[in-house]
């Protein structure tokens, strides 16, 4: 639903310069306080470096706090998006994964960086570096980088000429399973979401995910549509599924138009999450 006609209670995917969001943490949290949103998602790309900074903010300014993550994982060639939600960040098994993750992204940026250099447009790892405020670079930070430089005129053009996956320098990066990331999310006791399903196109593997460990469907996003929205609330309900939702907000020069609260839940999706949290 458009933004402009509702905001809703909780947005609970959201991104900051933790990873590929423009917003720190805290500055995340102002804008959700000054547009009245009562609980956001911090779900970042495999870290959990900006959960402190977001949990200080949003008791400092009446935002609940949901700690998450965003994984992105293989599903037989095409990528599928796991969110994970109220992990223990003290479990080792866990936080050495995501920095095997953090790792593959850094050597993935590399050679992306080779293959512009080909294409005769010459950027450094430290300029990139320069944009990666937090501890999870992307292409995003590659795509900053190309603005800069007048390469192009927007991180989406950036996209467009030589990043996505049909573009020159677009290079694939090691993921794990979708399985792999749910039991990741559930031994480190998280609920694990499936995000935007809609965009993924597999329905038909809803059952098999299921079946490791996924406990809910982000119903509600900026790229599902109503017919979307009603036939993932529709498999929610058959599986017996938690339903979420959110922006997947970064900043409007990374993802125009998809504006903080114009997605999401009421706030007791929240408190569903934690309790299910509580007896993984």
């Amino acid at each position: 639903m458009d933004s402009a006609f509702r905001l809703y209670e909780a947005d609970l995917h959201c991104h900051t310069t933790a990873s590929d969001g423009l917003l720190s943490p805290t500055e995340l949290v102002l804008l959700a306080a000054k547009l009245g949103i009562k609980g956001i998602g911090i779900t970042d790309h495999d870290t959990i470096q900006g959960w402190e900074e977001a949990e200080e903010a949003g008791a400092k300014h009446q935002v609940q706090i949901l700690k998450g993550i965003e994984l992105n994982t293989n599903w037989n060639g095409k990528e599928v998006h796991i969110l994970g939600y109220e992990m223990d960040s003290s479990s080792g098994i866990f936080s050495e994964k995501l920095k095997v993750l953090r790792k593959a992204r850094e050597k993935r940026m590399v050679e992306i960086l080779k293959r512009l250099q080909d294409l005769e447009i010459n950027i450094s790892v430290d300029e990139v570096q320069e944009f990666a405020k937090g501890e999870s670079i992307g292409r995003p930070h590659i795509g900053q980088a190309l603005v800069k430089h007048g390469y192009v005129k927007d991180i989406r053009e950036g996209f467009e000429r030589y990043l996505g996956t049909e573009a020159p320098a677009y290079v694939p990066r090691y993921k794990l399973t979708s399985e792999e990331g749910i039991h990741l999310i559930r031994e480190a006791h998280g609920v694990a979401v499936l995000a935007h399903p809609g965009v993924h196109g597999l329905d038909e593997e809803i059952p098999v995910w299921v079946k490791a460990g996924l406990q809910g469907i982000e119903v509600f996003h900026s790229q599902h549509n109503p017919v979307d929205e009603l036939r993932y609330l529709e498999i929610a309900q058959e599986y017996h599924l938690l339903t979420t939702g959110g922006s997947d907000f970064h900043g409007e020069a990374c993802k125009p138009n998809v504006n903080l609260g114009g997605w999401g839940v009421s706030l007791k999706v929240i408190q569903q999450i934690l309790d299910v949290a509580q007896h993984n």
